[in-house]
């Protein structure tokens, strides 16, 4: 296989300007507050939109937060669906810019800790930045006047996170607006959930797939109940995914690599897999990083080979284990 130098070619797409055209203007506060999200602006004239940390928020928040991580560039909606046989929403997404929107966007890999205060970052500050690793293996070139970040948070941020995020995004304060919800609410859970297609392309790339081979992808996962705490939650959220998440990639290139690499894609594949993720957690310490990185992939992955024709899929969902954490 290719290795991943140049992995992201030149797709004229500017991340953080496709987010903030998702987001109403600052005239358009009541249509926010409608959907249960507060938003205000910080002295330094940074804007925080808060989707479920001192409101409510609620089941539309929660699609257009997932969207958001996704830079707008993917679909999030809710489907009926089944857990063991008892009625569950599913969440669905889908996207044809795969990599752009899941891994140099959705995917939560810069961890925000400034003073007191933790987020789990993603969305499109992240390609602003590009101080994680994976962007040395994902090229990306884009220095946006204004940035887009959801911060998977338990508080709303203060200017000094602002200031922090501002100065590696290479932007003025003003120009940062962030979205925050914890995992214990509507919209976090949702967002959470929607990172069906994430983990899988992620996995892949870890495996050192050639990313730029998945040209489309689509994902559905049970949305778990709101838990009583974010830990809880974070274990249901997760569940979802590791357990019942179903994912299929529509891929060019040759067939013997995707026999070859599709048994060690899904959840199952790794090391801790059966246990309920909030076991998992425990036993890391409570650090997301401590965590084997190979566990968070589907349930289940589908290859559709479109130079082929050929299908291949790989893992089975769990239902024993989403009922357990789910607590039905």
């Amino acid at each position: 296989m290719r290795n991943h130098a140049d992995a992201v070619s030149s797709s004229g797409l500017n991340l953080n300007v496709l987010a903030l055209a998702q987001i109403p203007g600052e005239q358009s506060r009541r249509h926010l507050e409608s959907l249960g999200i507060s938003d205000q602006n910080l002295p330094s004239g940074a804007r925080v939109l808060d989707f479920g940390v001192a409101t409510r928020g609620s089941l539309l928040a929660g699609t257009f937060l997932a969207r958001l991580c996704l830079a707008g560039i993917g679909e999030v909606s809710l489907a009926p669906g089944l857990v063991d046989g008892i009625g569950f929403p599913t969440v669905q997404v889908q996207t044809d810019n795969p990599v752009e929107a899941c891994l140099l966007s959705q995917y939560a890999g810069w961890r925000v800790s400034v003073d007191d205060y933790f987020g789990m970052g993603s969305g499109p500050m992240r390609a602003a930045a590009a101080r994680e690793e994976l962007f040395e293996k994902l090229p990306w070139d884009e220095s946006p006047e204004a940035v887009v970040g959801v911060l998977e948070a338990s508080a709303l941020p203060g200017e000094n996170v602002v200031e922090y995020l501002a100065e590696r995004c290479g932007v003025a304060p003003s120009g940062v607006t962030l979205a925050v919800a914890p995992t214990a609410s509507i919209a976090g859970t949702i967002q959470v959930v929607a990172r069906s297609v994430e983990t899988s392309l992620h996995k892949l790339f870890e495996l050192g797939f050639d990313v730029r081979r998945i040209v489309s992808g689509f994902g559905t996962a049970p949305l778990p109940p709101v838990a009583k705490d974010d830990l809880a939650g974070i274990g249901r959220t997760n569940d979802a995914i590791l357990y019942g998440g179903r994912v299929t990639l529509w891929v060019t290139g040759d067939d013997e690599s995707l026999a070859e690499i599709g048994p060690k894609v899904p959840a199952s594949a790794a090391e801790g897999y059966g246990k309920p993720f909030i076991d998992i957690f425990r036993e890391a310490g409570h650090d997301f990083y401590k965590i084997d990185p190979m566990l968070f992939s589907p349930a289940e992955i589908v290859f559709h080979n479109i130079e082929t024709g050929s299908a291949f899929c790989f893992g089975q969902i769990a239902p024993a284990v989403l009922r357990k954490s789910f607590g039905v």
